[in-house]
């Protein structure tokens, strides 16, 4: 209360001088002005996807999730949490998997965060997601990507054993209806598969997860956010 009787006395000495620009950061008004600004968008978002993602949670609920998109980038992925978990998620693929991919798939790959990251990776990444909204967005964010929307099991390649070197699954393996079914898939599409999931959901998944041939798993960690990830050899390398 002292500091801000003090700032106030200090903007008023200012103003009797005719310095408006001085009154004004002595108060910090752009600065409460961005953080309330901020605190705004939170809410909204927060709002917005509790109410998209009602009834999402292994339901294959496509239209909920392209809903989530209404707002710009639902998940938060431009945070510094997240850049971690792309980063870490490329060093990982690199140190368990492999350095350099000729064909990467990237399932749920949302508006293209991650992929920015994987492309590095790869000669040619492809990107889907069952959003079109968020495909469009994420085709300008990382031109050169093949990107398509809609269900995986719709793709005319969907039968095609080995496509690709490694196909990837990052924080989408919740909201699978049939997640074997979805494993199986992308065992046979790729030479080496990749999924990763929060640690607290693991309960939930990684009893499915882990009885893909010869998975293996290790965690990693941003402050107290706990990710799995889970690494296995597809069936066109069995």
């Amino acid at each position: 209360m002292t500091s801000l009787r003090s700032g106030l006395r200090d903007a008023l000495v200012h103003l009797r001088r005719g310095d408006l620009r001085a009154a004004v950061d002595e108060l910090g008004l752009p600065a409460r002005a961005e953080a309330l600004r901020e605190r705004g968008q939170q809410l909204v978002r927060r709002t917005w996807m509790k109410y998209a993602m009602r009834g999402v949670a292994q339901a294959d609920a496509y239209d909920r999730l392209d809903l989530a998109y209404k707002v710009a980038d639902p998940w938060h992925m431009d945070s510094a949490i997240e850049r971690f978990r792309f980063a870490e998620t490329n060093r990982m693929i690199e140190a368990r998997i492999g350095g350099r991919f000729d064909r990467v798939l990237e399932v749920g790959c949302g508006e293209g965060h991650q992929s920015e990251h994987l492309r590095r990776l790869c000669d040619r990444l492809t990107g889907i997601d069952v959003s079109p909204t968020a495909i469009e967005r994420a085709r300008k964010r990382v031109p050169g990507v093949d990107f398509a929307s809609g269900d995986l099991y719709a793709q005319p390649w969907i039968d095609e054993l080995g496509r690709f070197d490694l196909v990837t699954a990052c924080e989408v393996v919740y909201y699978m209806a049939d997640l074997p079914r979805f494993l199986t898939a992308i065992d046979r599409l790729g030479r080496q598969c990749l999924v990763t999931y929060f640690a607290p959901a693991a309960r939930k998944v990684e009893a499915d997860v882990m009885k893909m041939p010869g998975a293996q798993k290790t965690t990693f960690r941003y402050e107290d956010t706990e990710w799995v990830a889970a690494w296995w050899s597809g069936a066109a390398r069995r």
